[in-house]
C-alpha cells in the first residue's frame, strides 16, 4: 500500500470512529437508580474513589458539581489538583438523561457531540452518598458530600460493583489533604 492510499485508510477509520462515537447510544446495561431526585442530586460532590483514567489522572481533591439548565439537562464542573503539575484543572460539561428524569441513567459529554454514560447505580436516601458507573467497567466513582464514606457504605458500593465485574482492587481513594 502506498502512502495515499494508506492516508485514505487511516482518514475512513478517523471518519467512521467519529461517526460512531457521535451517533452510539449510550445505554446502561445494569439497572439504575428508579427514583432519582435530580433536584437532590445537585451541587457539589466529592470523590471518594475512582477506577483512574486519563482526565483523572494524578489528581486529588476531585470534586462535582452539578447545575440543573433551563432546558432540562445538567451542567457539570468537574475539578481537581494535579499533584504533578501542582495546579488546579478543570473540566465544564453536559448531562442529559436517556429516559425519563426520575432514572439515574444519563449521558454526559465534556469533549462537544461525544457521550458516556454516567449511571447512578445507588444512593442512600438523604443523597450524601452515591455509586456511579460509567458505561462499562472501566469507569467507576463514589461519591459523597463529605469528604470521606463511612466503612459500612464503602463495603456495600465495594461488594455491589466486584458482583457487576469492577476491578475494584485498581480502585484510587482520594487523599484530601491538598492546600
Amino acid at each position: 500500500m502506498d502512502k495515499k492510499q494508506s492516508l485514505l485508510a487511516l482518514s475512513a477509520i478517523a471518519i467512521g470512529t467519529a461517526a460512531y462515537q457521535i451517533l452510539k447510544p449510550v445505554r446502561s446495561n445494569v439497572p439504575v437508580v428508579d427514583d432519582f431526585d435530580k433536584t437532590k442530586y445537585m451541587g457539589t460532590w466529592h470523590e471518594v474513589a475512582r477506577l483512574d483514567f486519563f482526565w483523572e489522572k494524578n489528581l486529588q481533591e476531585v470534586t462535582a458539581t452539578y447545575d440543573l439548565r433551563l432546558d432540562g439537562a445538567i451542567t457539570v464542573l468537574n475539578r481537581g489538583f494535579d499533584t504533578v503539575k501542582k495546579k488546579w484543572k478543570e473540566s465544564r460539561g453536559k448531562a442529559k438523561f436517556l429516559g425519563k428524569d426520575h432514572i439515574g441513567a444519563l449521558k454526559v459529554s465534556f469533549f462537544g457531540p461525544f457521550y458516556s454514560g454516567y449511571n447512578i447505580m445507588h444512593i442512600d436516601q438523604d443523597y450524601k452518598y452515591a455509586l456511579v458507573f460509567g458505561e462499562n467497567t472501566d469507569y467507576m466513582w463514589i461519591l459523597s458530600r463529605d469528604k470521606k464514606v463511612p466503612e459500612h457504605i464503602r463495603q456495600k458500593y465495594v461488594q455491589y460493583a466486584v458482583r457487576a465485574g469492577y476491578a475494584t482492587d485498581q480502585l484510587v481513594w482520594a487523599d484530601h489533604e491538598i492546600d
